[in-house]
């Protein structure tokens, strides 16, 4: 299979390495001198160190075309961008043949709407016709480049884009579940990047692993009960999309959330974080669209809001503790 990968940084590099090994694999760079670089130096040094491209990736520039001409020569196209960058890239590929899935986690800032929509509803507005997909699932690129066990979910309302998926990456290193829930596995995408903020802090703070295992928990909550008004099915939640990379992104030492959470309980400033990380945490950007998204739905989410009220600056870490702790007593539900 002929397989285009828009957008070379850590988690686009390593599905091609991943699938490079078996497929042929074009990894496309927006900047001509990252392209070039990672052409000569065989790796991705900056976003993706020590991990070597396979025989099957060619990288490709501005230089060799853009995406829209680069995808009529393949068979299958991956969207790597941050979510920022989604629209843009489907209004380019918006009229072509090809099967476009993205990988990127997040509710957009708003554009065209007063509140921030999902990567599907995305291209329900500005690609219609295009048959699209998600890949997503609990996954840092340094293990999946370095072929060690993942497991993956591809989500499509179309039953072809999801058997093109599993065909691209579905291997002995990756199992990929193929999953008919689009809004359900973008939302556990989304919201478990701000969740893995506060769980960051919690761990920052010191605060135990009791409080560790409340936040996840009552964090699932949340997630389900925004999925739900959204309509996505319960069940996909307790699966790979949802569970599994809340758990992972909200514990793991590679989490760029996490990071975030526990710098901010050090005393750093968001700036500060952000910049010490040198990549993107969706988390950052996409809270604040998650909440606002939240709140036209009337879904409540305690957490999130809190995890907002610290990235504003309107409280300090221990204070956003002080307000989950705070809040009146409830049964426990959804």
């Amino acid at each position: 299979m002929d397989i285009l990968v828009l957008g070379a940084g850590a988690w686009g590099t390593a599905l091609a390495i991943s699938a490079g090994a078996r497929h042929r694999v074009t990894l496309w760079a927006r900047n001509p001198a990252q392209a070039a670089a990672i052409a000569a130096d065989g790796e991705n040094r900056h976003y993706l160190p020590r991990h070597r491209l396979p025989a099957g990736v060619r990288v490709a520039g501005p230089a060799d075309g853009d995406p829209a001409t680069l995808a009529r020569r393949h068979a299958l196209v991956i969207v790597a961008t941050p979510m920022a960058g989604l629209r843009e890239m489907l209004l380019a590929l918006r009229d072509g043949q090809a099967p476009v899935v993205w990988l990127c986690k997040g509710f957009e800032a708003p554009v065209s709407h007063p509140y921030g929509l999902l990567g599907h509803e995305v291209r329900a507005e500005v690609a219609p016709g295009l048959a699209s997909g998600i890949l997503s699932g609990p996954s840092f690129a340094q293990e999946v480049a370095g072929a060690q066990p993942t497991a993956l979910v591809a989500a499509s309302h179309s039953e072809a884009v999801r058997e093109a998926l599993v065909a691209a990456f579905h291997s002995p290193a990756m199992r990929v579940y193929a999953n008919e829930d689009v809004p359900g596995v973008e939302v556990g995408g989304a919201v478990k990047n701000v969740l893995a903020i506060a769980t960051g802090l919690c761990d920052g703070l010191s605060l135990g692993l009791n409080a560790r295992a409340a936040l996840v928990t009552r964090g699932l909550a949340e997630m389900t009960r925004l999925g739900l008004a959204l309509g996505a099915r319960a069940d996909t939640f307790m699966g790979l999309s949802g569970l599994g990379d809340l758990v992972l992104t909200a514990t793991g030492d590679l989490s760029r959330n996490r990071r975030v959470g526990l710098l901010l309980a050090q005393g750093r400033t968001l700036q500060e974080a952000v910049e010490s990380l040198g990549h993107v945490a969706e988390g950052v950007y996409s809270a604040r669209t998650v909440v606002e998204r939240a709140s036209r739905l009337g879904v409540e989410m305690p957490i999130a809001e809190a995890v907002v009220a610290l990235l504003d600056g309107r409280v300090a870490p221990r204070e956003a503790v002080a307000l989950l702790m705070g809040r009146d007593p409830a049964i426990e539900h959804l």
